[in-house]
């Protein structure tokens, strides 16, 4: 009877969600399917900060951290989701043999803290487990002769100079280092006291009033959910699908990921079966196809991730990746608008230098115009709400769930502390710049800071993938007119807090209390700097970063300081002209004019939403990417979807990827676990 009752609301709620999709409503469409991803939506909310999870944080701390420290020197990779998921599978496994399974809310909280305390504070240069990995660049930077020039420029709150015992020496424990770390804790404290109510302001105006669907925020409420199942002995479908996408990732991961480590340690050379991070395929196509980057991504990872996202904004992306990376960038090079590229160039050189030449300003113009559209759609959200004609309980301003951990009138406070914390951010950036201009300060932070999150807080919204304005905090610099070295080590208040409001919407989706964040950053902080400056130090003090223990660190670093120390003069008379023809005003215009007519004619003739944001976003992202993407998209849509039914299979594939994202991060952190105690006995006469 109750599987009888389960089919009825299954088609209940099928026929309101093809209603709603005949419509042209596929946003509230795709919005209601990741609603139904957890199946106990109306299940109380719950604490997921206790004592469990406590114990969980200080395990990152003490095993994860260093882990991670060291695979990035080495390898020039953090954990990742590896220190994510071997938390959560060794702790759930723990409490369950001995009686105290972890709830929903406390797995996620787990995978919460274990990616805030392992994540990588300088991804490009490998260096991860926390912020205090800037000052190990920092001293190695200072030390190199690719710094000579503007060594003695490099200021006193981002590393000593190179004379100084605390260098010679190789400790933290020095006085000339008290500045450099008192201004990156500082720095570090008023970042987090900011970014808390900005993501929960982006997640009240992007969740609770547009009620956009935040497609990839089911994955980490699937897993958490699936895990707990297992936890407490009471498996369902969940933790059968949970465990096929471990199986696959555990595979692939094998092939991917410890092949290439392992080989890399017994030989000295990788073995990578398959290519990292891309087959890149333009030396073949550049005759035809001159300055169109071309490949294929073989992470099938990418194929999952196109099973949960939209299909609309799938296609649309990779429609719009094709027609502008393959298409366009042919014709703007035949017509002299890409005039640094040449042939022979690879896919990442080839993005650089197109994107300065057009498609920065292009993309300048395209978000310029999403602003306008974002902004135009919340303000008339809010007006409606404050007519009574808003779109229900949840789609307001002044109303959120019972027991979520907070109230409507927590956005008025949110709003006060997040201006609060920005005008402290700035008068320190002040303090340390007093000659910079303390109105570009302002606009940093008060200007473009929020415009930018929500913009891309919308998008992450619709299609799980942010935006970038590159270069925008060289070029304002360069405009600016300031000329010191000491504007490139100094915190400044311009960030994008987009991403969080999908955090949010994850705390939401797994019915865990907002105060539980609240409770993991106020320990995760002293943590992540407590820890990281004990195993930097001791890590630094046993031997020279960059040295021959570090593979990574001893090939890369050289070749990053050369690039760093060109970016540090671009600034200096005479040192930036070629960025500065990077900004061109018509093409931002004409960028900008035919993104809104677009979005004009799609919504003129009902095409999908989703459709016109894949696309937006799809023009600056590579083929490479979009194309497994696709591929993924179509395999769910036309065989999974109608194999197992359209309802069954959108729950089954973000499940599904978050246990594939649990298997990869095993075989990660198993093979980097052998790795490390190869090294460690690798010298040993015995």
């Amino acid at each position: 009877m109750a599987e009888l009752d389960e089919e009825k609301f299954d088609e209940q709620r099928e026929a309101r969600r093809e209603d709603m999709e005949a419509h042209g409503d596929d946003v509230a469409a795709a919005r209601d399917r990741v609603d139904d991803v957890s199946g106990e939506e109306q299940s109380p909310f719950e604490d997921g900060f206790t004592v469990k999870t406590l114990i969980g944080s200080l395990f990152v701390g003490l095993i994860m951290m260093p882990g991670a420290i060291y695979l990035g020197l080495v390898a020039g990779q953090g954990l990742g989701s590896a220190a994510q998921w071997v938390t959560i599978v060794l702790f759930a496994e723990i409490c369950r043999r001995s009686f105290l399974p972890l709830s929903r809310q406390e797995i996620f909280m787990l995978y919460y803290v274990a990616g805030g305390l392992a994540y990588a504070a300088l991804g490009d240069r490998g260096i991860s487990g926390g912020p205090m990995g800037y000052l190990i660049w920092n001293q190695y930077f200072v030390q190199s002769p690719q710094a000579a020039l503007i060594a003695h420029e490099i200021p006193w709150f981002a590393t000593p100079q190179p004379e100084s015992n605390a260098l010679i020496q190789r400790t933290f424990l020095h006085p000339d280092w008290w500045g450099p770390i008192w201004v990156l804790v500082a720095s570090q404290l008023l970042e987090r006291v900011s970014w808390i109510p900005a993501g929960y302001i982006l997640f009240r105006a992007t969740s609770d009033v547009e009620r956009l669907p935040f497609p990839l925020a089911s994955v980490a409420a699937s897993g958490a959910t699936a895990l707990a199942e297992a936890s407490s002995q009471e498996e369902s479908w969940r933790w059968r699908i949970f465990s096929t996408g471990t199986v696959i990732g555990l595979v692939f991961g094998a092939f991917y990921i410890a092949i290439p480590v392992l080989t890399g340690v017994g030989f000295g050379t990788a073995l990578t079966l398959i290519p990292i991070p891309f087959t890149d395929l333009m030396s073949s196509t550049e005759t035809i196809l001159p300055a169109a980057p071309f490949g294929i991504n073989g992470n099938i990872g990418l194929a999952l991730t196109g099973f949960v996202l939209p299909f609309e904004m799938v296609t649309g992306s990779f429609i719009a990746s094709l027609l502008a990376q393959v298409g366009l960038n042919p014709v703007f090079y035949r017509a002299g608008l890409l005039p640094n590229w040449h042939p022979g160039m690879g896919t990442i050189p080839t993005r650089i230098t197109n994107n300065f030449d057009m498609w920065l300003s292009i993309g300048v113009g395209s978000q310029i115009a999403i602003a306008l559209i974002g902004l135009t759609i919340v303000i008339k959200g809010a007006y409606d709400a404050s007519r009574n004609r808003d779109r229900g309980d949840r789609g307001a301003w002044n109303t959120v769930p019972a027991g979520r951990g907070d109230k409507a009138s927590y956005l008025k406070i949110a709003i006060g502390i997040w201006l609060m914390a920005t005008i402290a951010y700035i008068a320190f950036t002040h303090y340390l710049l007093p000659g910079f201009p303390l109105l570009l300060l302002l606009g940093y932070g008060l200007i473009w800071t929020p415009l930018n999150s929500f913009v891309a807080a919308r998008m992450v919204g619709l299609t799980s993938q942010g935006i970038s304005f590159p270069f925008l905090k060289e070029l304002t610099i360069i405009k600016s007119g300031y000329t010191n070295v000491d504007v490139w080590y100094a915190p400044m208040p311009l960030h994008d807090y987009g991403g969080l409001a999908q955090t949010f919407r994850e705390i939401e989706l797994t019915r865990t209390k907002f105060t539980s964040i609240l409770k993991a950053e106020m320990v995760m902080f002293p943590i992540i700097i407590v820890f990281g400056l004990i195993y930097w130090q001791f890590i630094w003090n046993s031997s020279p970063i960059p040295s021959p223990q570090y593979p990574f660190a001893q090939k890369m670093w050289s070749v990053i300081g050369s690039q760093t120390a060109i970016w540090n003069q671009i600034n200096k008379p005479g040192g930036a002209s070629w960025v500065l023809d990077a900004i061109k005003p018509t093409v931002i215009a004409i960028s900008g004019v035919a993104t809104l007519a677009l979005y004009a004619v799609m919504t003129l003739i009902k095409a999908p939403t989703l459709a016109f944001y894949g696309a937006v976003g799809g023009t600056g992202a590579l083929p490479h990417d979009t194309i497994p993407m696709f591929i993924g998209a179509c395999f769910g849509k036309f065989y999974f979807a109608k194999r197992l039914g359209r309802e069954r299979w959108s729950n089954y594939a973000p499940v599904l990827l978050a246990g594939f994202a649990c298997g990869t991060g095993l075989v990660s952190m198993g093979s980097i676990a052998l790795a490390l105690i190869s090294k460690a006995v690798h010298p040993l006469p015995f």
